[in-house]
């Protein structure tokens, strides 16, 4: 008997150690997670995001600033960190800023709290927070969740966010409803409470340290203005005109797509903006990945290497008019 009791004393004791050493359990990492995102009061990260269409990938820069309770400025610039573009939130209001076009658009928007942002930390631990059956898994010194998104679009179906064992992002993968990669984010760095003063989230500010430094290689006033053509595909809709004109601030296209899913996307050459006062926009922002547009009532804006593109149409969802955004920064073809 002595001999079946120390070996249940024994069996005891290791199960004991085995449960205190063991990894969380779920509901164990999503009250940290609650807590976690109820108690930073500022972060700062880089990451990098990467676009899959088509079997291309395009890679971007993001540099994100936050300071509670709603403070927001997320820094955006392609491979060869050009064409910067910024998007603010203060206490005045949320805004897009260009400023090597030295122009800024003020929007009354809910941004960013309107849907998913897949490189805002606070938007992450939302859709966890949030989904009542998120998947979960343990593994890798990581928390890895699968979730629902919140995004405008059904082509943007889930998201796998992978959380390091102190609850910071280290990657995050957003997927069609087939299953296939289409935005992947992976943060490099993710600085926890630093000190940010109200100035970092200020328009002028920004508007002109960034023109300042110059931090980009070319600008828009210089870049050549070359013609470009979506390549993303959509069925029983093909290019049918394209049309130059000379307008009294310039060249520009106007190409007319008729079919199934028409419509008309018209390409001009930037200018740069006298005024540094804020413009103020309809719609909300968009960040197309590349760049930060406006969407308003069935169109969409935005500018990228000195043009200027405007695409409208009555019969393209709010996902379709993405993808042909997106895929008009690819090669030109026809």
């Amino acid at each position: 008997m002595k001999k079946w009791s120390a070996l249940w004393l024994g069996a005891i004791l290791v199960l004991a150690l085995l449960t205190g050493c063991g990894t969380k359990s779920e509901k164990d990492v999503i009250n940290d997670l609650n807590k976690r995102y109820e108690n930073i009061n500022s972060y700062s990260t880089d990451a990098v995001m990467t676009f899959q269409h088509n079997g291309k990938k395009q890679t971007y820069q993001v540099n994100v600033m936050y300071k509670k309770p709603n403070y927001y400025k997320v820094a955006l610039s392609d491979g060869k960190k050009e064409n910067k573009q910024m998007i603010l939130r203060n206490k005045e209001g949320v805004f897009v800023l260009t400023p090597e076009l030295n122009k800024s658009y003020r929007f009354e928007s809910d941004w960013p709290n309107n849907r998913s942002q897949a490189y805002l930390y606070h938007s992450l631990a939302k859709d966890i927070l949030n989904d009542p059956n998120p998947g979960f898994t343990a593994k890798d010194n990581q928390y890895v969740f699968k979730t629902k998104t919140n995004y405008n679009t059904t082509q943007l179906a889930n998201q796998t966010i992978s959380l390091k064992k102190d609850l910071t992002p280290k990657n995050v993968q957003i997927k069609d409803k087939d299953e296939n990669v289409v935005v992947t984010v992976k943060f490099k760095s993710f600085k926890v409470n630093p000190s940010l003063n109200n100035k970092t989230f200020d328009v002028k500010t920004n508007m002109t340290a960034a023109r300042i430094t110059k931090t980009q290689t070319t600008t828009a006033e210089n870049a050549s203005f070359k013609l470009l053509y979506p390549t993303a595909m959509l069925s029983g809709t093909k290019l049918a005109t394209v049309k130059p004109q000379t307008t009294q601030v310039g060249d520009r296209y106007v190409l007319k797509y008729e079919g199934k899913k028409p419509f008309t996307l018209i390409e001009s050459k930037s200018r740069t903006s006298v005024s540094s006062v804020p413009t103020i926009a309809t719609g909300s922002p968009e960040n197309l990945g590349f760049a930060i547009g406006s969407s308003g009532d069935k169109s969409l804006y935005w500018s990228y290497g000195g043009t200027d593109y405007f695409l409208a149409s009555d019969k393209l969802t709010q996902d379709e008019m993405m993808t042909i955004a997106q895929s008009v920064n690819g090669l030109a073809t026809k």
